[in-house]
């Protein structure tokens, strides 16, 4: 039976390995301290934190989020550790609310790993506080409790860290602040509820996430993009995301068409009425476990398996599971490149010392010192190759054994997936738009999956590329980005149930009618697509017209007085060849539906190479700027904040000659006359 703490009471652990959940209703920051008999953090490294999460015996969750979910082995703590503090905080700087009063009262739940509720506590009587200790796991007698405390600071984590005995109070707090603010930029934002006749749509909340990832994560920002830690690069910065509040077991742990809710009292202004009847007193229900794999043998490696992160679903553990990989080797390679250029530093170093004396600049004892430094360094780089060879073997094991696993939304266009294709009846978490890998890595690649519903345009630069050895004939790749572009937006009609997401083509000279065969011939396209000016001035008032109702209808509050003939499914326009045929007007339109958009269920992915665009001069450059770069071919412009590498993006496009594309198309198009009907 569950005990129901008020403040100060406690209640006995009979397990060591728990979990504890925390629900708060909006982002908040999630972290845990360690701390003596006389209750005295000794340091930083006793500090669990998103810019540290794992401590021995203990992992929190690496960004803000409204639901957290806390690992605890208190078996694995160190023997000095008396007493473990759970705390919650408001971020700073990111424009959320300031004090606990102003949202709802964190509810925090310590379960076994079974998910059976041990014990809970709702923090009430917060105010001006804007950093909370929630719990605290304390030893007594050689045995474990947990003690609701629900003391509030309001200086914050700074007041709250000083308070706990830690001299580098502030200046910890302010780190994790930044590191906090840093991963709510790259995180991608919660999907808003769909409409209430929307019954096949996904209806829970995208996980609090984003190598962004590689992706969404989290993100891109500029026109050559940038692929977050921990989303996906569509966004998220990282974007975008909403932070991830699980914690990958060895890793890491996404708008639409809705109409506007009423304000809240808490969003109102008014005072928050904790005792409303519908307010959620119970922690959620656990997910169903992961898949476990085999013992391993000893002294070998555990067998990975598909679907072993956390996750409500499948789905979510396999998004999750890949996202979790995409950290490991950016976190694998950065560690082998900086033991690289610390082996290079470290044998100048020893040169220089060796050339400062000129006694050993001729004769034998110089050139002995010179062949010293050369050995240490072949050394060091030797051990840290090994390093990255084991760490990108384990890797390329899990990959072959997730690979296979994927759904259609996250699958090849090679996978066996889709050869069973069906129709689905609920929007996936998230698509693939390629793969991404390091030149370390040429034989590992780790897909790029970026959130749904789409809140960046995707640009296809049908421009050189940076890398050399691709394809040098710009037609060949004229033909081959509108070819990418054909394949994303056939993927993205097939991931949709169908009569919820809708094509539109402008091809103003009709350059792309080979590529855009397969949409044509199969039917499954909104209207043919527009030539010359008058078809682009057409396609742009309609689409820019349903922009402005949905915007007047939601800020109205009106979402159910919209035309009854309006097309409520998620619109894509794929702009081919641009700027040719366009004016300044039609230009003008065309960042309006980049900027404004995605926020009301209208998604960009144009075809284009910018130098083709330069006569508009820097009119265009937000343009460029709004959408995320993909390129044809493979090309290494996807910058990664988090640890600064440059992955290269690799696009997803279908196998020469297969006929997948053509059928899954044809399924798709009868999927969507059986809905009309």
């Amino acid at each position: 039976m569950t005990a129901e703490l008020v403040r100060g009471q406690n209640h006995p652990l009979s397990e060591v390995r728990l979990e504890v959940r925390i629900s708060a209703g909006k982002p908040i920051v999630a972290g845990a301290t360690l701390s003596d008999e006389q209750g005295r953090v000794r340091g930083v490294e006793w500090v669990a934190h998103p810019g540290a999460p794992t401590l021995p015996g203990l992992e929190v969750s690496k960004q803000a989020a409204a639901d957290h979910r806390l690992a605890f082995d208190l078996g694995a703590l160190p023997q000095d550790v008396h007493r473990v503090s759970v705390l919650l905080a408001l971020p700073t700087g990111v424009g959320g609310p300031v004090r606990f009063g102003a949202v709802a009262a964190p509810f925090v739940a310590v379960t076994g790993l079974d998910g059976r509720e041990v014990a809970s506590y709702t923090v009430t009587g917060l105010d001006t506080e804007s950093a909370v200790v929630a719990l605290e796991l304390y030893r007594r007698q050689g045995a474990w409790k947990v003690r609701a405390v629900g003391q509030g600071y309001a200086g914050g984590l700074a007041d709250l860290l000083a308070d706990q005995g830690l001299p580098e109070a502030r200046q910890l707090a302010a780190g994790i602040n930044e590191a906090v603010a840093r991963g709510m930029a790259r995180s991608v934002a919660a999907p808003p509820p769909r409409t209430p006749d929307a019954d096949r749509s996904r209806q829970t909340a995208a996980p609090a996430q984003g190598p962004e990832q590689p992706y969404s994560g989290a993100g891109p920002q500029g026109a050559q993009g940038t692929v977050p830690p921990q989303q996906n690069p569509y966004t998220p910065a990282p974007q975008g995301a909403t932070a991830d509040g699980t914690a990958r077991a060895g890793g890491p742990a996404q708008p639409g068409l809705s109409p506007a809710a009423p304000p809240s009292p808490s969003t109102a202004g008014g005072p928050v009425d904790y005792s409303h009847p519908g307010r959620q007193t119970t922690a959620p229900p656990p997910p169903p476990p992961p898949p476990t794999a085999p013992p391993a043998q000893p002294g070998q490696p555990a067998q990975p398996v598909a679907g072993d992160a956390t996750g409500w679903s499948m789905e979510e553990r396999l998004y999750n599971q890949v996202w979790g990989m995409f950290e490991d080797l950016a976190r694998t390679v950065a560690a082998y490149r900086s033991a690289v250029d610390f082996a290079d530093s470290r044998m100048e170093k020893e040169l220089d010392q060796v050339l400062s004396d000129p006694r050993n600049r001729i004769g034998g004892q110089g050139d002995a010192a010179r062949e010293a430094a050369r050995a240490k360094h072949a050394q060091l780089v030797d051990q840290a190759r090994a390093a990255l060879d084991r760490d990108l073997a384990q890797l390329t094991a899990e990959a072959e054994v997730v690979e296979p696993a994927l759904p259609m939304a996250y699958a090849r266009w090679d996978n066996p997936v889709w050869h069973g294709y069906r129709a689905p009846m609920e929007i996936p978490m998230a698509l693939r738009l390629g793969d991404l890998r390091l030149p370390e890595t040429e034989n590992l690649s780790i897909p790029m999956l970026v959130r749904l519903p789409l809140e960046r345009g995707l640009w296809i630069d049908s421009g050189r590329t940076s890398l050399e050895g691709t394809l040098a004939d710009a037609d060949q790749v004229r033909r081959l980005a509108m070819d990418t572009a054909v394949a994303h937006a056939a993927r993205l009609l097939a991931v949709y149930p169908a009569g919820e997401f809708t094509v539109h083509v402008i091809d103003p000279a009709g350059t792309g009618a080979s590529s855009l065969a397969p949409l044509t011939q199969s039917g499954v396209l909104g209207s043919p697509p527009a030539a010359g000016a008058a078809g682009v001035a057409d396609v742009l008032n309609r689409l820019t017209q349903r922009v402005d109702l949905v915007q007047m209808a939601l800020r109205g509050g009106a979402a159910d007085s919209l035309p009854p003939d309006l097309d409520t499914a998620e619109q894509l326009l794929i702009v081919n060849d641009f700027p040719h045929g366009f004016d300044d007007r039609a230009v003008t339109q065309l960042r309006y539906l980049a900027d404004e958009g995605p926020a009301v269920g209208v998604h960009l992915m144009m075809v284009a190479d910018r130098e083709d665009a330069t006569a508009y001069g820097p009119l265009l450059d937000p343009l460029w700027r709004s959408l995320l770069r993909i390129t044809p071919v493979p090309d290494d412009h996807l910058a990664d904040p988090w640890v600064g590498h440059a992955w290269t993006y690799e696009p997803a496009l279908v196998p020469a000659n297969s006929q997948v594309l053509q059928r899954v198309l044809a399924q798709v198009a009868e999927a969507r006359r059986s809905w009309n009907h």
